[in-house]
């Protein structure tokens, strides 16, 4: 965005213009501008050193000079501008990629700590595994019991042994 300044009372679409000055950068930038500009240069010296009817610019060609001038007055003004507003454009776009970063990190611990409380969370359940090895050990444990003969009640206990209550 251009500052506020002197203001001589024109008045223009600052965006307009910042478009207009970037289609003029483009243009000077391509090669179609150059081959075009180079036969144009070519037949202004050409016309005017070979044809004395139709000569306006006389050798050392001042008026070619002049509009040379004049295109590279206007040229680099209007290519710095449009680098400005390229840069602007990119401070946004970094600042958006910045932003978009954090976003992206803060997602990813948030999944890892998620991830690791489910981590943990699964080593505490029991599986089937664990089940099947529970089950094996009481239903032994049953069988051995079951194995082992109960003393009759009219038996007396032994003398070393206290009474169950």
């Amino acid at each position: 965005m251009p500052r506020g300044g002197i203001r001589f009372g024109v008045h223009y679409d600052t965006e307009a213009f910042g478009r207009f000055s970037e289609s003029i950068a483009r243009l000077l930038g391509t090669g179609k501008f150059l081959v075009f500009q180079t036969a144009a240069v070519t037949l202004w010296i050409v016309v005017n050193v070979f044809a004395a009817r139709l000569r306006w610019d006389p050798y050392p060609f001042i008026l070619l000079n002049l509009a040379f001038s004049t295109q590279a007055a206007y040229a680099a003004p209007l290519i710095l501008l449009a680098q400005n507003r390229q840069a602007e454009r990119d401070r946004f776009q970094t600042e958006r990629d910045r932003e978009t970063n954090a976003r992206s990190l803060a997602e990813t611990e948030f999944l890892g700590r998620e991830l690791a409380s489910i981590r943990i969370a699964l080593s505490d359940v029991v599986t089937n595994a664990d089940l099947d090895k529970r089950f094996e050990r009481l239903l032994d444990d049953l069988e051995l019991r079951m194995a082992t003969p109960l003393p009759a009640e009219d038996e007396a206990p032994d003398a070393g042994t206290a009474p169950l209550s």
